[in-house]
């Protein structure tokens, strides 16, 4: 399937919830991709494939629809997946990485010994906005001793500045966004 055609058809199956959570807030709502049996296997196809072409050892997936995304991505290349979390939700030894929200901060986890040393390591996530949580995942990531070869996200609200936020955790790495709103 072409970049094209992925894009339209994950498009096509991304609902738009006016004023939720909030007013004036445009939700966009992937459970109908989810849902749609020829959209989730596209998706998940695509986010292996570039598993694969990356060198990717292992892939991560944010909480929570990152969750949702990146295990089946990760099962489908044959590699493992690393969740990271919100805080408090790991046992064992983890990192932890605040960053700042819109209003307020939250912090990030993963389990310090979630890889190995110089293990590459793609970034999986269902949307790109301001760029802090993933940016706090990329440092985790480092801080643990992988190599970050690149992100891969479901959605970009381009309005939002994250992809310029992004250029200084990225290394070089790819930052690549499936469809942009």
């Amino acid at each position: 399937m072409t970049d094209t055609a992925l894009a339209e058809l994950l498009s096509s199956r991304i609902r738009d919830v006016p004023d939720y959570p909030k007013p004036g807030v445009l939700f966009k709502d992937i459970a109908p991709l989810l849902a749609d049996a020829e959209a989730f296997a596209a998706l998940t196809t695509a986010l292996a494939g570039r598993a694969g072409e990356l060198g990717a050892t292992k892939v991560v997936g944010l909480e929570a629809r990152g969750f949702v995304l990146a295990a089946p991505a990760a099962f489908a290349a044959g590699l493992g997946f690393v969740p990271i979390r919100k805080k408090g939700k790991l046992p064992g030894e983890v990192f932890e990485q605040s960053y700042d929200l819109e209003y307020g901060s939250a912090t990030l986890e993963v389990q310090c010994d979630a890889f190995e040393p110089g293990e590459k390591v793609l970034v999986v996530d269902d949307v790109l906005a301001t760029g802090g949580t993933i940016a706090a995942s990329l440092d985790l990531v480092r801080r643990t001793g992988a190599q970050l070869v690149g992100v891969v996200v479901l959605m970009e609200l381009g309005l939002l500045g994250g992809r310029d936020r992004l250029s200084t955790h990225l290394d070089g790495a790819p930052l690549e966004t499936l469809v942009t709103v």
